[in-house]
């Protein structure tokens, strides 16, 4: 059981599956579904990169595994760099694996859902489309399932084309379907004739990027009422030339989709060169890209003008994932976007990021910035500090710091003079356990723009992680003279004093910092664990109850759990444990609170397995980041004592000991050194550590507390009275 205090980016100190192998590749999170099968992100270990796996279902039995080879193999002959690249094939007993580069950028599925999109922008976007898919279809290649969601853009605008690994080769003495060529495509972006069982074609191809650019063009796709059969039939016996268009489209664009979609092949673009030239004549006829496109409708309604438009920003996700989408901002229809006041919106959210709803808002801002101009470093940069708090807070996912990382080098190749970027490189590496090359990063940021607060803020973390205890506080005062009203440097304060036992410090920094922002649970989360740790357990609940008065949140779950556990209340534990793991109220990426789960659980007769299964949880998440960070003290002995309740009493004496060799006076790490030695068997081990764990100020309360240590307390050596 393990009180927390917390960073205000939301770091934890003191529900994603277990990470498997198959073959050498370890499997993370799943990215998305298809009629085939499964997408995964999965580590390659001989190769030490992430990469995007492609389960196929029952090939053999599907008919796809000569195929999906031979697919596989005519993909990967594809030079053009908007497809993803296919590493390699391998087998998974009756399934089949297609290894592919994993790509990182938002959806144009995405994008178009909840965003409106320029027309400049828009054109680029099937310019570059159309450019690969004249390379793929001159190879003999057709795609035959070109959809938004099978669209990437990353950070620097380019547009990745993704699942051709089920591709088709052009065959032109086909006489029938095979199993490959099945109208498994969206039925929104098939063309008429694929309906009556045609082979997918080059012209097929065309269509559904006609219907693309009609949908980004206008911000709904065609018949977007129907769906189903009822769709299938619209497609069938409609023309896009009564298909609904808005007057900002222009004449000519219209024309170019309606001759991309005609409902007769034979009267449609016959080829990708074809909507190339087309594409140039509409700029040279024009001089300029078309006036930007207005907001979006409501899907499902008419499209009319209006006043005021609505602006639903962008999900931003790996391909195939499904993230809760950001809420609306609405705007003026006839204020001029700005990209510097949505990147300073952006900012102004992630300042109080643990405010519930301000790290999505401030994905909102800057995806706002990248749908208008992909390449704008500032967005990126602003997106890489997103990236990592998710990963750092509630979000625990490995993905999300692969996606900080990426978005961080690439701003840096954006704008190497920003401070911005350097602070989201910086945020990644502290992030990663590399703390020097974190402060180095800072230092150049402070020195681009001495008045940046996140450099100023980063900087001290990645003093306080190195354990620079001194220069950590003289950093601090500056940074507060510097921003005074802003309470993360008071957190930070009462951490840094936390770290260092001085609880009585630590209370009155947690206590300005609730002065200084009421709302934010993050200083009622800490001003409850440094009342716990002064053994004042009902203060420390009265503040959670003031806490959750703000808003549900996996600290303030946690940390009551704990009250609960000390209490003796298991049932009552593992009610607030459950909240704090769970999707919507918790953070289930977060290794402490299954742990924490886990220690409850293990105190209800008949829930030993759910134990054992909430303690295999915590040690998967858990061992991403202690391999990351060997020399982290807290984490190893933390996996340490999971490996001595899981048994394993060779690594959980090898864990504890480093963990003892690294910090030899921190309290906490003596208590469970003595914690794992008594479950593996060692009293004699197990009382000297909680000895020493009392005398380095551990809370004698919490120690009276944990029934796996009621044995040890009842040894002649355990110290009766208080030794502190």
């Amino acid at each position: 059981m393990t009180t927390s205090i917390f960073t205000p980016a939301g770091e934890q100190l003191s529900a994603l599956p277990a990470a498997y192998l198959v073959g050498h590749y370890e499997f993370r999170a799943r990215l998305g579904e298809g009629g085939y099968g499964e997408v995964f992100e999965a580590w390659d270990r001989k190769l030490q990169r992430s990469v995007a796996v492609k389960r196929i279902r029952d090939a053999a039995g599907a008919g796809l595994d000569n195929a999906t080879m031979r697919e596989a193999r005519l993909a990967a002959s594809l030079r053009h760099t908007a497809f993803v690249k296919v590493h390699a094939v391998e087998e998974d007993g009756a399934a089949q694996m297609i290894v592919m580069e994993l790509v990182l950028g938002q959806t144009v599925r995405q994008i178009i859902e909840n965003a409106a999109v320029p027309a400049a922008t828009a054109l680029d976007w099937v310019r570059q489309v159309a450019e690969a898919m004249q390379h793929a279809h001159d190879s003999g290649l057709v795609h035959g399932d070109l959809k938004p969601s099978n669209l990437m853009v990353e950070p620097t605008g380019q547009v990745r084309i993704l699942d051709f690994g089920l591709a088709l080769r052009i065959d032109s003495l086909a006489t029938r379907s095979a199993p490959l060529a099945e109208p498994v495509g969206t039925i929104m972006y098939m063309a008429p004739e694929r309906f009556h069982g045609a082979a997918p074609t080059t012209p097929s191809d065309v269509y559904a990027l006609g219907v693309i650019l009609y949908e980004l063009v206008c911000g709904t796709r065609p018949h977007a009422s129907l769906n189903g059969l009822a769709l299938a039939a619209a497609h069938l016996h409609s023309d896009s030339a009564t298909w609904t268009y808005p007057d900002s489209a222009g004449a000519a664009l219209v024309a170019l989709i309606r001759a991309m979609t005609a409902r007769q092949p034979g009267q449609r673009l016959g080829s990708m060169t074809r909507v190339l030239q087309r594409l140039d004549a509409l700029a040279g006829a024009e001089g300029q890209p078309p006036r930007a496109v207005q907001q979006p409708r409501r899907r499902g309604g008419p499209w009319r003008k209006s006043a005021l438009a609505t602006l639903a920003v962008a999900a931003l996700a790996l391909a195939g994932w499904r993230l809760a989408p950001y809420a609306p901002a609405l705007v003026q229809a006839a204020a001029p976007f700005s990209e510097t006041q949505q990147v300073r919106d952006g900012l102004d959210a992630l300042k109080k990021v643990d405010r519930h709803g301000n790290l999505d808002k401030a994905a909102a801002h800057f995806s706002s910035v990248l749908a208008h101009r992909p390449g704008n470093a500032a967005a990126v940069a602003g997106m890489a500090l997103v990236y990592a708090i998710r990963y750092g807070g509630d979000g625990q996912d490995e993905v999300w710091l692969g996606k900080a990382a990426a978005c961080a080098q690439q701003t840096l190749r954006l704008d190497p003079h920003l401070a911005l970027g350097h602070v989201a490189n910086g945020w990644v590496l502290d992030t990663q356990g590399r703390y020097d090359q974190a402060f180095q990063e800072y230092e150049q940021a402070l020195r681009n723009d001495p008045g940046n607060f996140f450099a100023w803020y980063g900087k001290v973390q990645a003093l306080r992680h190195a354990r620079r205890y001194p220069e950590a506080l003289r950093t601090l005062a500056l940074a507060a003279g510097r921003f005074p009203q802003e309470r993360v440097f008071a957190d930070e304060l009462g951490i840094l004093h936390y770290e260092q036992g001085d609880y009585p410090a630590a209370e009155q920094a947690f206590r300005h910092s609730i002065r200084l922002q009421p709302d934010a649970v993050t200083g009622y989360a800490n001003l409850n664990a440094v009342l716990l740790s002064q053994n004042r357990a009902d203060e420390a609940l009265h503040v959670l109850q003031q806490g959750l008065q703000v808003g549900p949140s996996s600290k303030l779950y946690g940390n009551l759990g704990n009250a609960f556990f000390l209490r003796g209340d298991y049932v009552e534990a593992v009610t607030a444990f459950e909240n704090a793991v769970s999707p919507t109220r918790g953070a289930p990426g977060n290794y402490l609170n299954w742990a924490n789960l886990a220690d409850a659980l293990l105190w209800i007769p008949g829930r030993e397995a759910e134990a054992r299964r909430a303690y295999a949880r915590a040690s998967s998440l858990l061992a991403p980041r202690l391999a990351r960070s060997p020399n982290d003290a807290t984490l190893a002995s933390r996996m340490g004592l999971y490996a001595a309740r899981n048994g394993d009493k060779a690594a959980s004496m090898a864990l504890v000991a480093r963990a003892i060799a690294l910090a030899p006076t921190n309290a906490y790490i003596r208590f469970r050194a003595a914690l794992a030695y008594e479950l593996l068997g060692n009293r004699q081990m197990a009382l000297a550590a909680i000895i020493e764990a009392r005398r380095q100020g551990h809370p004698v309360t919490m120690i009276e507390a944990e029934p796996d240590l009621v044995a040890l307390r009842r040894d002649p050596g355990y110290p009766q009275t208080d030794a502190r």
